[in-house]
Order: structure tokens, then sequence, then C-alpha cells
């Protein structure tokens, strides 16, 4: 959870997210631990079954400074996953803006350990304009070339103007499905942008984009019920080297109302992993 200062007006919202985490994503078997991050990585609580305490700490969770080292905090949670039990489903939901500033760790270099792990990453995207709107008014703000409330681009037709919207627009371009791979292929690169998307299609999860309050409840129903209806398939891949990427597409005939959700591709760990 992004516990960064950037979104003190949306931390009343996520405090009250906890009963529908243990709720609607553990269920009754399973456990999870909590972490917040903003220029530090903070392990709120270690890895627990007991629901009462994980509700108790994403209540108390205290907004912090103004960075944001989503990285960093990826990295934690991917590393903590791996040393669990193979047996158990390994998933890490963020609660955070598609944000990373000043992270030590690559963005890519997580997603293949992620991959490595069999971890899958879901994420609900906070919205930096409605933490902008509803925080504290800021000092030395560019001037912005439309006035406020107002959009720089005509609508689309029969479409409805929103923040969430053309936010989209201005992105809609970008092959989040190649830029996906490409991470991946190249773990040293630098991602600024869209990594929240192209963090759950490197592991097979959903993205989630939220704006108002109750839009973060929607989100983590959605989530919930996803995990806790879902059947997986695997199979053996044959005359494969570890040090090569292997792309997958998976499709399904003659069953409608399914949704598929896969990695674009892996890579192969040692045979010790």
């Amino acid at each position: 959870m992004e516990t960064s200062s950037r979104i003190e007006a949306l931390l009343p919202a996520i405090r009250k997210t906890g009963i529908l985490f243990t709720q609607t994503v553990l269920g009754e078997s399973g456990d999870a631990a909590v972490i917040g991050y903003n220029d530090t990585v903070d392990k709120l609580l270690p890895f627990t079954s007991d629901h009462d305490a994980i509700e108790k700490t994403i209540m108390k969770v205290q907004e912090g400074t103004s960075g944001v080292h989503l990285y960093d905090a990826l990295a934690q949670a991917v590393g903590m996953l791996r040393d669990r039990a193979s047996s158990r489903r390994r998933v890490i939901i963020t609660v955070a803006e598609a944000v990373d500033t000043g992270s030590e760790e690559k963005l890519g270099a997580v997603l293949r350990e992620a991959q490595l792990a069999n971890i899958t990453i879901y994420s609900v995207g906070l919205s930096t304009t409605a933490a902008e709107v509803r925080g504290p008014q800021k000092q030395n703000q560019p001037i912005s070339a439309t006035p406020p409330g107002t959009f720089g681009l005509p609508p689309i037709p029969g479409t409805p103007q929103t923040p969430t919207i053309e936010q989209q627009r201005q992105g809609s371009n970008v092959d989040l499905m190649g830029l996906a791979v490409w991470v991946v292929q190249h773990t040293t690169a630098v991602v600024r942008d869209h990594p929240l998307e192209v963090a759950t299609i490197d592991t097979g999860g959903l993205y989630q984009s939220t704006l108002h309050d109750s839009d973060i409840e929607s989100a983590i129903d959605t989530i919930g019920g996803e995990i806790t209806a879902q059947y997986t398939l695997s199979y053996r891949p044959i005359g494969t080297g570890p040090g090569d990427y292997h792309e997958i597409k998976v499709q399904v005939v003659d069953r409608r109302g399914l949704k598929v959700r896969s990695r674009p591709g892996y890579y192969l760990g040692n045979a010790n992993n």
C-alpha cells in the first residue's frame, strides 16, 4: 500500500478496505502480509492468518513522506512471497498510484523475479488527479493550459469527459503488451509509464483504475472475486533453455463468458528453482 503524502486525501478510504481484503481476497484459509511504502519500504505486518490483525494494520496505515518507492516495495513483496510454500497461491495486490520516484530496483528485474516465483500481481490504481483535487492546495503549481475543470482535447463522440477517461485516452496509443514483454527482456531499463498495468500484464493479473472512494472498494471486490473463482492451467515446456524468452498465447474455444489471463511469456529459472 502506498503511504505517500501525495495521496493524503485518499488514505481514509484506504483504511476502510481491510475487511474487504480479509473477506473477499483471503477467505477462510488465506494469509497475508502488509507492506507500506513512501521514501522507505516498511513491513507493517508479517504473514499471518489473523484477520483481525490484518484489518487493524490497514486501518492504522499512516501518511509518510512524499516519495514513492513502488519498485522497491514490489521487490520486497516478491522476496517475501518467494519464501512461502510453493503449494500456496502467491499474489501481490498493490493499492497505489502508477508512479515511482527514486527506487533502487528496476521494474523489469522485479517482474522477471515475480515470474520465476510464480507470483501474480493485481493492482488497484489510485487516481493522482483525485488525490490532488481533494488534497491541500499547493503553492507555485505550474499554470495549466486550460481552465480548472476543463480538458484540452475535444470529447470522444458519445463519451463523457472525465479525468480517468482523458488519462486513458492520452495513453491509448501505447502498446502495453509489447511494453510488458520488452520490460522483462531489458531488466535494467528505466520504466516511467504505466508500471502497474505492465506489472499485471507480465504476471497474468488484473489492473483496476479508480477515481472515487467507492471505486477503490469495487476494485478490491472485483480482484477478490476473480482470485477465488479461477481454474489454473499448466504445462511442461519441452526443449527450452533457461536463457530464452518463451511467448505464451492461450485461447478458449466453444466456451462463452470465460476470461483468460496469462503472461505474454516467461523465462525459465535454473534447474534448482
